[in-house]
């Protein structure tokens, strides 16, 4: 489950990176949907792992610097 949850998150960078880099809309508008999906499929797989309260509180700010930093890309 670990590993899909990287290579989910790796694919999410990966397109984010890749519709900040395009020219064109449609292609541009395509890597963020497909980024939002792997998105959400990881979120999926972290509900269903257990951690403790620090844990979750120490992923969700990764979570949310990592944001903040590929929306400034865009």
């Amino acid at each position: 489950m670990n590993k899909e949850l990287r290579e989910f998150r790796r694919l999410e960078r990966v397109c984010l990176e890749q519709a900040a880099l395009s020219t064109m809309d449609l292609t541009r508008t395509g890597l963020l949907k497909v980024a939002e999906d792997c998105r959400v499929a990881a979120e999926a797989i972290e509900a269903r792992m257990p951690r403790g309260a620090f844990a979750g509180a120490v992923q969700a700010l990764v979570l949310a610097l990592s944001s903040t930093r590929m929306s400034s890309r865009l």
